[in-house]
Formats: structure tokens, sequence, C-alpha cells
């Protein structure tokens, strides 16, 4: 099984959030992915959004996966909007 595999299939909350992104990411994008795999991925990436953001990681570096870049962006304007409510 490869790292990618080990961290994305743990069970506990990770505290890298950068770590479990990544794994999820990878695992999403990864066409041999089942869609179920998928789709329990998307809430754990999703869950690392607002601690990559208050690390600066989107104003570091862009998402070169036009899909996931656009999905991503969708989900942090969504939170900023909740963010100033």
């Amino acid at each position: 099984m490869s790292p990618i595999q080990l961290v994305s299939l743990r069970s506990e909350v990770s505290r890298a959030p950068v770590e479990t992104f990544v794994a999820c990411a990878h695992q999403m994008l990864d066409p041999a992915t089942p869609e179920a795999v998928r789709r329990a991925m998307e809430p754990r990436l999703l869950a690392q959004l607002p601690a990559l953001r208050a690390l600066g990681v989107f104003e570091l570096f862009e998402l070169r996966n036009p899909a996931l870049r656009a999905w991503l962006g969708d989900e942090l304007a969504e939170l900023t909007a909740d963010a100033q409510q």
C-alpha cells in the first residue's frame, strides 16, 4: 500500500492538514479510485480548507487540476462568505 493510501485511510483526525489534503486530492484525482472512495474523500478534503486557508497555502500555491481548482475555489468562497456573516 502506498503512503498516500495509508494516510487517506486513517480514521483519526490528522494534525497535518496539508498531508491530509494532498492524500485526499490524490485519491480523488486517481482514475482508478472507486466512486465510493472518492465520495468518502470529499468531506475529509473539505474539512482541511479552513486550516489551509489560515496557513496561507492557497496564497502560495495554485492547484493545477482545473476541476479541483474550480470546486475548491467555490468552497473557499462559501467559507469566506459564511465567515463574513
